[in-house]
């Protein structure tokens, strides 16, 4: 089992990884909001995985270990605040919604992370303010503790497109659908196509990252048509897979 870095300070600093670069499993005994001005982010713990656009950024609990991994290039910009400081009252990683503003005052206050002018301090505050206006999203994928859910769960994080029913996957590992419709809410706490959604909306949101056309995204996360892929992608993010949200930079407006 690899080792678990252990990080007391989290920092407050913008980074550059490449498409494909991963941060290893590490903790901080600070929270984090963690943000992709440009590319997507997946966040993962031994829980759930997280995938933010650029409308999105994730808070990371004091003490939480997690890994970060970039789909297309991505420009990382991470907040610390010490663990005695949460706006949020949140005690799990959650996705939140950021508006041009919070962006915005993200970016800014990443860009200079020494800087201790009366300036920065009130600009600070204004992001603290922003973030505790900032809505909460359901978007994460939960991880099952079942083997039996686990087996199942890789199937299709294999291939999202897979449209085989709970019955149908059932007869492969075994199981009824009334056993694995009650294990999806009781271990995973939503329903079996809530989960199969959230699966094929974070792989979307990869391959879109990827430069992947929206035809054919629609087809790999096993969306009947693109039209439908769409109508679903817009009704959770707020804009179309297409749009230049997906794509901008920190001189843009925002991004996924």
């Amino acid at each position: 089992m690899p080792q678990i870095r252990h990080e007391p300070i989290a920092p407050t600093r913008t980074r550059q990884l490449a498409s494909g670069a991963a941060i290893d499993a590490h903790r901080h005994d600070d929270h984090q909001i963690v943000y992709a001005g440009r590319g997507v982010l997946a966040v993962t713990t031994s829980a759930a995985s997280w995938v933010a656009p650029g409308t999105r950024a994730i808070w990371v609990p004091a003490g939480t270990v997690h890994a970060h991994q970039a789909h297309g290039e991505l420009e990382l910009h991470l907040v610390g605040l010490p663990a005695t400081e949460n706006p949020l009252a949140l005690d799990t990683p959650t996705v939140l919604a950021v508006g041009p503003l919070l962006r915005e005052l993200i970016v800014a206050y990443t860009r200079s992370p020494d800087d201790d002018s009366p300036e920065r301090s009130r600009l600070r505050a204004v992001l603290l303010d922003q973030l505790r206006a900032s809505p909460q999203q359901p978007l994460h994928l939960p991880t099952p503790a079942s083997p039996l859910l686990r087996t199942l769960c890789d199937i299709l994080r294999a291939d999202p497109a897979d449209g085989r029913t709970l019955a149908e996957l059932g007869r492969v590992v075994g199981a009824s659908d009334r056993t694995l419709s009650r294990l999806f809410r009781s271990d995973l706490g939503m329903t079996f196509p809530q989960w199969r959604t959230q699966l094929r909306l974070h792989h979307a949101l990869v391959l879109l990252a990827e430069k992947t056309p929206v035809t054919a995204v629609a087809h790999l996360c096993g969306w009947s048509s693109a039209s439908a892929f769409i109508d679903v992608f817009r009704r959770t993010f707020g804009h179309t897979p297409g749009s230049r949200h997906q794509r901008a930079s920190p001189a843009d407006h925002f991004t996924m």
